[in-house]
C-alpha cells in the first residue's frame, strides 16, 4: 500500500511473516539516506533473514533543516523506527562528500584534509567520519550534516550505531561477490540519477567512482571513459550491473549494443529472503542489502 504524506511517498515495501515485533533487540536495522530518497532493512541477526524492506520518495527540500524536517516526519510516523532497541543501527548516507584513502597513507588527525581535496567541507555544520573497509585496503572519509548526525544518534542511545557512506557498502558487497565470480569484471550500480563503477584487483579495490546523471547517453559517456582509462575491451569485458533498471527496459537494451558481456548481479548470498521477496528483481537493493557486510 502506497503511504502518501506532502514530504514523502511510500513506493515500495515488502514484510517478511518472520517479522516478530517482540525480537528487535535481536534485530538490525539499516537505513540509506539520500537527498530525494531513503530505503529501510530490517535483518534477523540469529538467522541473516531479511524481514522488512521499503522504499520511499522524499520531497525536494530547498535548505538542510527543510531536509531534516522531511526525515523527521517519517520517522515520526513510522512505529517502527522510532522504537530504540534494535540490536544494532547501520546508517549508509548517499552524498558526494567523500574521500577514498589507502589505509597506509591515513592519519586520522588529517580526515578533514583528505575530504577537502574531493569537496567543499564545513566543519562548523558538518561532521566527518571515517570508516576502515574490512576486505579491501581502503578509508572511507565522508560528511554528514551534524544535525542529522546528532538527531539519529539521539534516536537509538541504547543501540549500536554506526554510518558509513554509499560507496562503503557497494566496496564491501562488491568485494563478496568477486570472491565467487573470479573475473577481471567492471561493475555498475544504477542509482536514482546517479552511476557507480567499481573494480577489483587481487580482491582489492582497484577503482571507485560516482558520476551524476542528467541524460541516459550520459551511462553510455562515463562507462566508456572508465573502460578506456582502465583499458578494458568494451566487447570483451565483463560488465555486471546492480541497481534502478529493468530487465526488459529500453535502457538495459542500449547498454545491451553498446557492451556485449552485460549481466545481471544476484542478491547477495550471505542473506536470506522468503518467498514475498520474490517481487524484487534479485538486482534491486543491492547497495542496501551490501550495509550488512559493514561492521
Amino acid at each position: 500500500m502506497d503511504t502518501t504524506t506532502a514530504s514523502y511517498k511510500l513506493i515500495k515495501k515488502i514484510k517478511d511473516e518472520k517479522f516478530d515485533v517482540d525480537k528487535l533487540h535481536l534485530y538490525n536495522l539499516m537505513v540509506q539516506i539520500g537527498i530525494r530518497d531513503l530505503q529501510v532493512a530490517v535483518v534477523d541477526s540469529t538467522s541473516n533473514r531479511t524481514l522488512l524492506l521499503e522504499d520511499y520518495v522524499l520531497a525536494s527540500a530547498k535548505t538542510h533543516s527543510q531536509f531534516l524536517t522531511i526525515l523527521q516526519s517519517l520517522f515520526e510516523e513510522h512505529h517502527l523506527l522510532m522504537a530504540g532497541f534494535w540490536k544494532n543501527v547501520r546508517i549508509s548516507l548517499k552524498n558526494s562528500k567523500f574521500s577514498l584513502v589507502p589505509s597506509s597513507l591515513f592519519v586520522k588527525e588529517a580526515a578533514v584534509d583528505y575530504l577537502k581535496l574531493n569537496s567543499k567541507v564545513n566543519t562548523d555544520i558538518e561532521e566527518v567520519l571515517y570508516y576502515k573497509h574490512i576486505k579491501s585496503d581502503a578509508i572511507c572519509i565522508f560528511a554528514v550534516n551534524r544535525n542529522l548526525h546528532s538527531w539519529i544518534k539521539g534516536l537509538y542511545p541504547n543501540a549500536d550505531v554506526g554510518f558509513i557512506h554509499q560507496s562503503s557498502a557497494l566496496i564491501e558487497g562488491i568485494t563478496n561477490f568477486e570472491q565467487s565470480n573470479k573475473k577481471n569484471t567492471l561493475y555498475l550500480y544504477i542509482d536514482r540519477f546517479k552511476l557507480h563503477i567499481l573494480t577489483l584487483k587481487n580482491n582489492k579495490l582497484e577503482y571507485y567512482n560516482q558520476f551524476s546523471i542528467k541524460q541516459f547517453n550520459d551511462y553510455i559517456k562515463y562507462i566508456m571513459l572508465v573502460m578506456k582509462g582502465l583499458q578494458k575491451n568494451q566487447q570483451k569485458s565483463d560488465v555486471v550491473l546492480w541497481g534502478y533498471i529493468g530487465k526488459q527496459s529500453p535502457h538495459y537494451q542500449e547498454f545491451y549494443k553498446f557492451i556485449k558481456n552485460i549481466s545481471f548481479g544476484d542478491r547477495p548470498s550471505y542473506l536470506n529472503f522468503g518467498y514475498l521477496f520474490d517481487e524484487v528483481q534479485d538486482h534491486h537493493y543491492f547497495d542496501l542489502y551490501s550495509i550488512h557486510l559493514c561492521d
